[in-house]
């Protein structure tokens, strides 16, 4: 697929097949697409940790207690995409943090390699980040800053309502 394919047949997708899993090496080519992402200064400051059905039990649990939600059980594969934000760049002028900017570029690289592997994927950003943190074991210094739901769809995507381009588009000044 083009390019311009892939970001218009990407969606949030909420209804997983459950019993097909996603293989290891197709999650770890998944991760290398957000391995060559952008980031600020080229700091990088994010790890990933990939949950299968090869993962303790307690991992799948975790995401699941964190995100109460009938749907996310269907998923087969989850990463939890976290940031360090002792390693982000800082903007000198305000010290504004540019972790989440970081993990946001990595973030849809992901979701842009899943869709053009034939997965389905999500955004999860509304979790209990202290469940997480604790039942995954996540360093102090290190954020969960999004939850991805990773799994072979089984209903077509949904029609997308978007706003029109001279809604969003300012040429010069705003």
């Amino acid at each position: 697929m083009s390019f311009a394919d892939i970001a218009n047949a990407r969606y949030s997708c909420r209804n997983y097949d459950r019993n097909r899993i996603v293989e290891r090496n197709i999650l770890t080519s998944i991760i290398q697409s957000a391995q060559i992402a952008p980031s600020a200064c080229n700091r990088q400051p994010w790890t990933f940790i990939l949950i299968d059905d090869q993962c303790d039990a307690s991992c799948r649990e975790a995401i699941i207690e964190s995100y109460n939600r009938p749907w996310v059980g269907s998923a087969p594969a989850f990463i939890v995409a976290c940031g360090d934000h002792n390693q982000a760049w800082h903007r000198p002028a305000d010290g504004k943090d540019h972790t989440d900017v970081d993990l946001s570029i990595a973030i849809e690289h992901i979701c842009l390699a899943a869709t053009d592997a034939g997965l389905g994927s999500c955004w999860i950003c509304n979790f209990d980040k202290e469940k997480i943190t604790k039942k995954l074991n996540i360093p102090s210094n290190i954020e969960p800053i999004a939850i991805i739901p990773i799994g072979y769809p089984i209903d077509n995507a949904p029609a997308k309502n978007r706003k029109e381009l001279e809604q969003i588009i300012k040429w010069g000044k705003f």
